[in-house]
């Protein structure tokens, strides 16, 4: 299993004393908060790519990078980054060539129900109101999903007054950045 080699480099790593040019603390450098998607591509590239440092930004990863819910999970770590680890600016940066583009999610639950999920228990799913074939589809075109997540995060309730919100597109084989909305809004 891959965790035993990952638990067996970890212990090396901590015996090396090799987390010390790592150490900086739970508050953002730049003040920022990305919200980008989880693609193994952009590990170092999105990073890298904007000049970060190990503790410059608030990251937050998903499938696609969008907003898909005022209240869910990613929407929360954002409020919480700004509100109580001193970032003052969001960025939402989805990318070119994005799994969530134009997703099957009939096919993925097909994948699911080969994968032993059962048919009641999709039952159960539709039955309390979840329809899980709109809960697992992406999105048609990169830059509107990026409008949508921003304004979703801009219109919230709870954000922080005058909070810059951006939107952009990497380019996931060179990090060039497209600008699709730029908050110009004073901090």
């Amino acid at each position: 299993m891959m965790i035993d080699t990952v638990l067996e480099y970890n212990e090396q790593f901590v015996k090396d004393r090799k987390y010390e040019e790592f150490r900086t603390t739970k508050f953002p450098n730049k003040k920022m908060v990305i919200v980008t998607c989880m693609d193994t591509r952009l590990i170092e590239l999105l990073p890298q790519s904007m000049n970060l440092r190990n503790g410059d930004a608030k990251i937050i990863k998903n499938a696609g990078g969008v907003i898909s819910h005022p209240f869910g999970s990613a929407m929360r770590s954002i409020l919480v980054a700004l509100y109580e680890l001193k970032a003052s600016e969001v960025c939402v940066i989805m990318h070119h060539g994005c799994g969530m583009n134009n997703i099957n999610s009939v096919e993925t639950i097909k994948k699911m129900q080969e994968g032993g999920v059962s048919k009641q228990t999709f039952d159960t799913l539709e039955f309390a109101g979840i329809d899980i074939e709109k809960w697992l589809a992406g999105f048609e075109n990169v830059e509107d999903s990026v409008r949508n997540s921003v304004n979703m995060i801009k219109k919230h309730p709870l954000l922080p007054i005058g909070t810059p919100v951006h939107g952009l597109v990497i380019d996931p084989e060179t990090g060039k950045l497209d600008v699709v909305v730029k908050d110009d809004v004073p901090v």
